[in-house]
């Protein structure tokens, strides 16, 4: 049985929360690259998790590229919108020249910043509902099997 949940645990997802619209623009194929003040040393399989909290200075923008029909309305909140394989990361520096207009609306490439290369994205047909957190975070064994379930 300690096989077993031992197993189990090292399965689990490992997540990171954006706020939306960028947690839906991911799967949608509008954002390939997580910007962030940080890096990290995880490489592999992540969840994209759409935070509940809504930036609301960004409520215009998601307004605008809903109307232009690249956002879907409502986007999901609180849950597993998609999972990537995150492949390399890399100073915002040596991308903000090389990304599309596109990306660079969905990203903030300023000085000191890195970029989290996301390829492999593969959108759940339905959000899996889960609280989240800041930083990197492994979901539930609950939640990891109904993401996977999806993915299959």
């Amino acid at each position: 049985m300690t096989a077993d949940l031992f197993q189990a645990d090292a399965d689990r997802l490992t997540a990171i929360s954006l706020w939306q619209p960028y947690a839906s623009a991911i799967p949608l194929g509008l954002k390939a690259i997580e910007t962030r003040h940080w890096k990290t040393r995880h490489r592999g399989e992540i969840a994209i998790h759409a935070a509940r909290k809504w930036d609301g200075e960004n409520r215009p923008f998601a307004s605008i590229e809903h109307t232009l029909g690249r956002l879907p309305a409502p986007l999901p909140l609180g849950a597993i919108v998609a999972v990537a394989t995150l492949v390399d990361i890399r100073p915002t520096d040596e991308l903000k020249l090389s990304v599309s207009a596109i990306e660079r609306l969905y990203g903030n490439y300023e000085p000191g910043r890195y970029g989290w290369m996301l390829e492999n994205v593969r959108p759940l047909r339905e959000p899996v509902g889960c609280i989240g957190r800041q930083s990197l975070w492994t979901l539930d064994a609950e939640v990891t099997a109904a993401v996977r379930a999806q993915l299959s």
